[in-house]
């Protein structure tokens, strides 16, 4: 593989009880021609079973090794022997990354050893003559100022760690040509910015045809001025995802420090979410993800920093079951925890979209709805629980008019939660469909191409395995 095709990694988490062994785990990365990969410490079990392998590697220091690392170097000396020199050069460990998310939490415990533990970390990697391994953090986008993303080149990072944390990182990662890791989810910019600033799910997902977002400021230069003396114009964005990368550089260039590489360490899409989780299912999720890798290999850069290669790892490996949080949370993986593909994605870039034989589970079906060809209903799932049942009726009817329901009215009988649901949902589905909303409401919903109110009782079945379109079968999972 060229140097852009080694340049997508995924992230491979532990929180789940029904994960598979290492061993299992690396063979699968290896199957899918991973190239990188970064984990969330450093477990032996993990780092003996990618030895041998083409596979580069980054570790973790947990945040709470963060002051004693900060505090005595023979602690950091003692944290690369153990977790680094043992296992190197037969493991290609790479990066050695100081907490995550640090900077996001509200307890600013950890913040003043951050640096601090990044550079005795450095030390002891330099004295242990393990060159070639470097250091960083990976920070998420809430340390840029609350409301400076829009425009990006107003951006600027938070002012309780600007000049106290930020500064120093940035001076250390410049100093040691090291990049700064960014956790950076266009999801979430996009369910929780659409009603002000007005982003579509298509520029989300890097659609080819989504309407631009231009920033009406001229962009900074190195020196953190106005680039009007350059002759620049104010830029055009494509996508989220550029926009969110270039509001970093931005921040970082008022600093003072504009060439500091980023490294993409968290990005991806949930393929299941809550009621109140609009947008996240499993074709948004491979439409990002294979949209993704295919931009990182061409090397498009950012309008910043337009024909580079940004380094990406792809949220997650696994489906984690034990994380907390909504639903999404335990639901971004690339695979499930029994080793299957969730939906095909080639990571080394050779597929375009049109290349995957199957699409994703109801691609197929929307497909042929759009084209007039398949007529989909959104009905209740008889296996859901009555409160599942009751708490999603309930959320549908607070977006959708469920009068046609109530008592003595068209819509009434029969006069069960399962019925009454199955027509709130149908109603949610079909209005709110094309801006992200879907039919699952919590495990309660299932698709169907059988028009329930012709096959009484409700609901009516699920699509079925197979499904044949524009002269191709697809499997439905």
């Amino acid at each position: 593989m060229s140097d852009a095709r080694q340049s997508i990694g995924v992230n491979y988490g532990q929180l789940g009880d029904n994960l598979p062994s290492p061993r299992e785990a690396v063979a699968l990365m290896k199957a899918m021609k991973i190239g990188k990969v970064k984990i969330y410490d450093a477990n032996p079990s993990i780092l003996r079973e990618l030895g041998n392998s083409e596979i580069k590697v980054c570790i973790m220091l947990p945040n709470d090794q963060i002051p004693p690392t900060a505090a005595n170097q023979s602690f950091a000396d003692a944290f690369v022997r153990n977790n680094v020199s043992s296992f190197y050069p037969q493991t290609r460990i790479r990066m050695l990354l100081v907490g995550n998310e640090v900077l996001s939490e509200s307890d600013d415990t950890y913040w003043p050893f951050l640096v601090p533990a990044m550079i005795n970390l450095h030390k002891a990697l330099r004295r242990q003559k393990l060159r070639k391994v470097k250091v960083s953090s990976p920070v998420a986008m809430d340390v840029l100022a609350h409301g400076s993303l829009f425009p990006p080149s107003q951006a600027a990072f938070r002012s309780n760690i600007a000049h106290s944390v930020i500064m120093p990182m940035l001076r250390f990662l410049h100093h040691t040509n090291s990049p700064l890791f960014l956790d950076v989810y266009p999801y979430l910019t996009w369910k929780s910015n659409t009603n002000t600033n007005n982003i579509s799910i298509d520029f989300a997902l890097f659609g080819p045809n989504a309407p631009p977002y231009k920033d009406p400021m001229l962009p900074t230069t190195n020196h953190g001025a106005g680039a009007g003396a350059d002759g620049a114009a104010p830029l055009l964005y494509h996508n989220l995802l550029d926009l969110e990368l270039d509001a970093v550089l931005t921040a970082m260039s008022k600093l003072g420090y504009p060439k500091v590489q980023l490294t993409l360490s968290e990005t991806g899409w949930p393929t299941v979410g809550d009621l109140d989780e609009r947008g996240a299912n499993v074709y948004n999720a491979a439409t990002y993800n294979r949209r993704l890798v295919k931009k990182v290999v061409a090397m498009q850069g950012t309008p910043l920093r337009p024909g580079t290669v940004v380094e990406t790892y792809i949220f997650a490996l696994f489906n984690e079951n034990l994380k907390p949080g909504p639903v999404t949370e335990r639901h971004w993986g690339l695979l499930y925890p029994n080793g299957t593909h969730i939906y095909d994605i080639d990571l080394t870039g050779y597929l375009n979209e049109s290349d995957y034989h199957h699409p994703p589970p109801e691609a197929a079906a929307a497909a042929a709805a759009a084209a007039g060809k398949l007529k989909l209903w959104c009905v209740a799932n008889p296996e859901a629980d009555d409160a599942t049942l009751a708490a999603a009726l309930t959320y549908a009817c607070a977006h959708f008019d469920c009068a046609p329901i109530q008592p003595h009215q068209p819509c009434s009988l029969p006069n069960s939660t399962l019925s009454h649901a199955s027509y709130a949902f149908n109603a949610y589905y079909n209005n709110f469909q094309s801006i992200g909303g879907t039919c699952f409401f919590g495990g309660a919903a299932n698709l169907t191409a059988q028009d329930p109110s012709k096959a009484p009782p409700f609901p009516s079945p699920p699509l079925p395995l197979n499904l044949y379109f524009n002269g191709k079968w697809y499997i439905h999972l």
